[in-house]
């Protein structure tokens, strides 16, 4: 069974506690790493100018203490494998809803959680959020 690295581990301390253990469940499904929890102004501002977040900072839900909003990547990585990225949101989407946590959670693959992934213009496929 898979578990959280150190790494991983501190990252999941900054993010809101239904997140954390959402997340907690399904490593034990499928292994996968915590990216970014929380983002400070300078990471936010890096992420908006290279195009991995349509948000400055404030605008965020990375911003938030806790962190609304954590991203995470299947593990190994392999950032051409975009069905590894979709397999793992099915996965913490099913986690979510034997949690009863299915309305509260968005996906960055699926914003209007529609489950069409075809009419997002902006696809962010590590990125989960509290809806709030």
């Amino acid at each position: 069974m898979a578990s959280f690295g150190k790494a991983s581990k501190a990252k999941l301390q900054t993010v809101d506690p239904r997140l954390r253990t959402l997340l907690e469940t399904a490593i034990q499904i499928m292994d996968f790493t915590v990216l970014e929890g929380h983002r400070g102004e300078e990471a936010q501002e890096r992420a908006f100018r290279e195009g991995r977040s349509k948000a400055r900072f404030g605008q965020s839900k990375h911003n938030t203490h806790p962190s609304q909003a954590v991203d995470i990547a299947p593990y190994p990585i392999d950032w051409e494998d975009l069905e590894s990225f979709v397999l793992l949101a099915g996965v913490i989407k099913a986690v979510a809803f034997g949690m009863g946590l299915e309305d509260q959670i968005r996906w960055g693959g699926d914003w209007d959680s529609d489950n069409r992934m075809q009419d997002e213009r902006f696809r962010d496929y590590p990125h989960f959020e509290i809806k709030e």
